[in-house]
């Protein structure tokens, strides 16, 4: 009854209810309100089976050793109860067969409630057995005659249920969310002698509940005056013309250049839709977590100056972290949460406090795979999409180079624009063939996707409208080539800079290429001009605990900064792609290896980011790009060499930028545009490098090992595309009987992540601080690791830790292999 309860309040909330209706394709009457919190009502009806009842009852021993999924007997239950003339619920389903055929499949959906499809268990059907002091029947007995009594309309209702697939997925969904809500007993203590009573204690506690999470929004209102959304006293191009795109259109595309505000744009509309009552939240989606741990601050800032008097805190919506506006959160025994701000819990943080409740948060800022994660075949997918369907889903950098996400994010947005919900995608590298897929638009050709005005919004239904960037965003960019891909040189051209006062970004393919750019510039002796942290140098990618993450996250943005008053003083700051996309960091000068435009362009978009002070000799944006020596002819082997080209698996070629054409006809840019003015030529660039028809030309123009390669790729990236394909939620088709996978975790990207390994208690990382787990690359370690905390051995500067055969070192350099393994 509890979770019935917050059943029915959830959809009577304005945009609930609004998304409802749109699924159903017809307006949702209060009888119909009724059924739907009738069959909720029966989510948990499986644990009457005496073998769920077993694992808290001693008088009943025979069933103690059987393992019991009850929601697969309440299915069982409930197809017993339509064989069965005599059966206690017979008078129930009796009245759903009335509703129409749907019945089943929305009773299926609700059984989901633990996060995936179940299946009737065969084994719970026919007669239960009864037991001295727990007759199952008796109780069914009084649990049908509840339902009646809590929700008569359901069963004097005749009209036949609506079968829209969409639906019964948004349905499965909030009776998950519900269903977590209604099993907090700090809302709904235990009653363990419920009366006819009882339905409205149920219904007063489910509306005290949501109100006090924040899923109840009523009575906040934000401004919508852009100076308070931005703290700017007026909108530029880019954000005039998103300010002005009709509410009505539910996707938005907005093409601009790095720093041009588009951030300011989306949380304005963000404050545009709440304000029109047609969102009740935000997630805001970024590519890593170095670049959401940077935003979060600000959406939480804009949100107090939006929301005066009651503002909700954004939620950092990353895995292992409780952070909710300023306050950090620690987890305790229980599924409790000690916030270091307060000494009792805090209701409104519920959200936070767990990371399949993320997208339940009122405002939260966190990774793209967060929302992936609801438009995947995954434990938890329908409570996530059903969470986010009242919120504007915003997806920052989405490109082109990437066809695994594009089909995954695509089918997303498919089931969240269907039952009405609003999203909007930034990108300034966007291709015509990626933003076509995401539109449901046909691909233009070559001269039309370069004809097409950049900067750009393009809206459905509207037409799109082109805008004028202002000219402080122009920057001319002179693009250096070295034909060498070696630390060693790069580290003293980097060493030079940095020693004449410049602030020098070092952005590598691969882990292994940034380690060995941070030893040359260590053995040259300057490993004073490197990154600092905790009074040693230090570097940044992805193969670092979470804690240290977070850490080198702040001295990145510390040592990068973006503000006038930085100190004047060269560093050199490496890593790989983390630090790519979505930061507010600024570089004097770029050092960065060659990869596809797209990606190329976003590295570009850390370089003279701002109007800042800058040293002598660096007053002009300037990028160093390091390509192979001898080109990338004998990568199409297959050879592989920090980051281009791949090797072949039994599974198909493997790799990181293994789009050699895309990475050629970049190349071939760099030699025909020496200088880059951003944004004027990004379009073309972009198209040049990733549209089918230059792409045809070149294998043409090659030939022989390039067409070979283009074929073993053309197979790559069919199989990515199926793989997309086959692992989504297709929110528009029936409720699944299963997922097509048993893993909790399929990917959210291509690469799947390794095993996370749990430390003892009281381990030190290399930079001082306290960590709790580290997670290895997937390919390192074969097999089952270890369930229990590890013991680290200390070691000079990190410490040592084994699994299995393989030993492995953490220092500041990150986790290396030490023995196993060396694929």
């Amino acid at each position: 009854m509890d979770v019935a309860a917050v059943f029915e309040c959830l959809i009577a909330l304005p945009i609930f209810r609004a998304r409802l209706i749109q699924a159903a394709g017809r307006a949702i009457a209060e009888a119909d309100v009724a059924r739907l919190a009738a069959l909720v009502f029966m989510h948990d009806i499986g644990k009457l089976h005496p073998g769920f009842q077993a694992k808290g009852r001693a008088d009943l021993a025979p069933w103690k050793n059987g393992s019991v999924n009850h929601s697969s007997a309440g299915a069982g239950f409930m197809l017993q109860a339509y064989q069965n003339g005599g059966h206690p619920f017979r008078p129930i389903v009796s009245a759903l067969t009335l509703w129409g055929e749907v019945t089943d499949s929305l009773l299926m959906a609700i059984f989901a409630h633990h996060g995936r499809p179940v299946e009737p268990s065969m084994t719970h059907q026919g007669d239960w057995p009864i037991f001295p002091g727990y007759d199952w029947y008796v109780c069914a007995e009084s649990m049908a005659d509840l339902c009646q009594t809590a929700f008569p309309a359901a069963f004097a209702a005749e009209q036949e249920f609506p079968e829209n697939p969409a639906l019964i997925h948004l349905v499965a969904g909030l009776t998950a969310l519900a269903d977590w809500v209604g099993s907090d007993a700090q809302y709904f203590p235990f009653n363990d002698n419920p009366d006819a009573s009882y339905p409205a204690t149920a219904r007063k506690a489910a509306a005290m509940a949501i109100k006090a999470i924040g899923l109840d929004i009523s009575g906040l209102l934000p401004s919508t005056d852009f100076g308070v959304v931005s703290g700017f006293t007026t909108p530029n191009a880019a954000q005039l013309s998103i300010g002005q795109t009709s509410l009505h259109s539910r996707l938005v595309i907005l093409e601009a250049e790095t720093g041009s505000g588009k951030t300011e744009a989306a949380l304005w509309r963000f404050a545009q839709l709440f304000a029109a009552g047609q969102v009740s939240g935000l997630y805001f989606a970024v590519p890593t977590r170095a670049a959401a741990r940077q935003l979060h601050g600000r959406v939480n800032a804009a949100m107090r100056r939006l929301f005066r008097g009651g503002a909700p805190e954004a939620v950092l919506a990353i895995p292992g972290m409780r952070v909710a506006g300023d306050a950090m959160g620690q987890m305790l025994p229980g599924f409790e949460t000690r916030w270091d701000d307060a000494t009792a819990p805090v209701p409104a943080r519920w959200a936070a406090e767990h990371a399949t409740r993320f997208l339940a948060a009122t405002v939260a800022v966190g990774t793209v795979d967060q929302a992936m994660l609801a438009g995947l075949q995954v434990k938890h997918a329908h409570l996530r999409g059903a969470a986010m369907a009242r919120s504007l889903l915003v997806v920052d950098e989405v490109h082109a180079s990437d066809i695994y996400m594009t089909e995954v994010v695509s089918a997303l947005l498919q089931g969240h624009l269907a039952i009405g919900g609003h999203a909007m995608l930034m990108s300034a590298t966007l291709g015509s063939r990626a933003r076509a897929r995401y539109l449901g638009t046909g691909q233009p050709d070559f001269a039309a996707a370069v004809a097409a005005p950049y900067p750009m919004v393009w809206a459905n239904p509207q037409p799109p409208v082109a805008f004028a960037d202002q000219t402080e965003r122009s920057k001319k960019v002179s693009m250096d080539v070295r034909q060498t891909m070696d630390a060693a040189p790069l580290a003293l051209e980097a060493i030079k800079a940095a020693a004449n006062g410049a602030r020098v970004l070092v952005i590598r393919n691969t882990v292994s290429a940034a380690i060995a750019t941070f030893q040359a510039v260590q053995g040259a002796g300057c490993t004073s001009l490197l990154m600092q942290l905790n009074g040693g140098p230090a570097l940044h990618h992805s193969r670092f605990a979470a804690e240290d993450r977070q850490l080198l996250d702040t001295a990145v943005a510390a040592m990068l900064s973006t503000s006038k008053d930085r100190p004047q003083k060269g560093c050199i700051v490496i890593g790989s792609q983390t630090l790519e996309q979505s930061l507010d960091i600024d570089a004097d000068l770029l050092i960065t290896d060659l990869c596809p435009v797209d990606v190329l362009l976003q590295r570009i978009g850390r370089l003279h980011r701002h109007s800042l002070p800058r040293p002598y000799g660096f007053d002009l944006p300037r990028a160093i790009v390091l390509c192979p020596e001898g080109g990338l002819d004998r990568l199409t082997k297959p050879e592989f060499e920090n980051g281009l080209g791949g090797w072949n698996t039994p599974t198909g070629l493997n790799g990181i930028y293994t789009d050699l054409a895309a990475v050629e006809l970049t190349r071939r840019q760099i030699h025909l545009h020496p200088v880059w003015q951003i944004p004027a030529i990004s379009r073309a660039l972009v198209e040049a490098a990733t549209h089918p028809e230059p792409q045809a030309a070149l294998i043409t123009e090659k030939g022989g090992a390039w067409e070979i390669y283009d074929r073993t790729l053309a197979g790559k990236m069919a199989a990515e595309r199926g793989m997309g394909q086959m692992g989504v939620l297709q929110r528009h088709k029936p409720f699944p009987d299963r997922f097509k996978s048993d893993d909790e975790k399929i990917m959210t990207r291509l690469g799947a992540q390794g095993p996370v390994l749990h430390l003892s208690p009281n381990t030190i990382g290399p930079f001082g601080m306290p960590i709790h787990s580290i997670t290895l690359p997937a390919h390192w370690v074969h097999g089952p690791v270890p369930d229990i905390a590890l013991v680290p051995e200390p070691t000079k500067g990190g410490f040592i830790f084994a699994v299995g055969e393989n030993r492995f070192l953490y220092s500041r350099q990150g986790i290396d292999r030490l023995s196993g393994d060396k694929s």
